[in-house]
């Protein structure tokens, strides 16, 4: 079965906007995981806009006893700062079972685009080395009929992470086809190189049954917006039962 990592920056964006520990972000991983979830995301940005570094401490913690992933988004390539040690430093304080490296920005609101390899495929090997030997599987977000799989092969990594903002957008729009067929290329390539393939943003239980009947061999899903917010509605232990459903009955591709 596809794994459900659920990401809970939202849940620090909430905390962060009045202050003080509320929500608090540990418990609410917590909850996704006792509810059936396999895992946690994070993505600490520089500016500490939602999750900080000791949170993702606490949730290594967390997640170390009770023995299931956590999965640490970020850049690799934005420098250290007051209160961010830089994803490496972090990683090795936080030693997750799995880094994702995204080449966002420092002003972008939320990630919107892969790696280009041609232009970051050699810098990403040292990278990649030096999470891989801290124990982390490293994945690289990427776009939908992306160039340059193999340099991502060719420079360590375990997988891909696939950006599935373009394919959720057009299924709102009921003209999905296009967008999933990128997806479903990409998926193939890279598990053609040996790659294995995840995917994430903007997923929702709305667009997220026709996906994995379209996308073979998706290992993990990352979820995060959708689920907080359906999570408001419905409680965010039912959320993540909805959720789970949908991965263990929808037929696979």
């Amino acid at each position: 079965m596809t794994a459900l990592s659920v990401n809970v920056n939202k849940i620090a964006v909430i905390r962060n906007s009045r202050g003080g520990s509320e929500p608090d972000v540990v418990r609410a991983a917590r909850t996704c995981l006792q509810a059936g979830a396999d895992g946690i995301t994070v993505h600490p940005r520089p500016d500490q806009r939602h999750i900080r570094s000791d949170d993702v401490l606490a949730l290594a913690a967390l997640t170390r006893h009770l023995q299931v992933e956590l999965n640490i988004e970020g850049n690799p390539f934005a420098p250290p700062r007051p209160g961010y040690p830089g994803l490496i430093e972090l990683c090795r304080q936080a030693r997750p079972a799995q880094a994702t490296l995204v080449p966002d920005g420092d002003g972008q609101v939320t990630s919107d685009h892969g790696f280009d390899f041609a232009r970051d495929g050699e810098r990403l090997r040292p990278l990649v080395a030096a999470l891989k030997s801290l124990g982390c599987r490293v994945s690289l977000f990427v776009d939908a009929a992306v160039s340059g799989l193999e340099q991502a092969r060719e420079s360590g990594a375990d997988r891909i992470e696939i950006y599935t903002g373009p394919y959720a957008e057009a299924h709102a729009h009921g003209a999905a086809g296009p967008a999933l067929a990128d997806c479903i290329a990409t998926a193939s390539q890279a598990q053609a190189l040996g790659l294995g393939v995840n995917a994430g943003h903007d997923l929702s239980q709305a667009n997220l049954a026709d996906f994995l009947q379209a996308v073979p061999g998706l290992l993990e899903v990352s979820i995060g917006h959708a689920l907080i917010g359906e999570a408001l509605y419905a409680g965010l232990e039912s959320t993540v039962h909805g959720y789970l459903r949908i991965l263990r009955t929808a037929p696979a591709a």
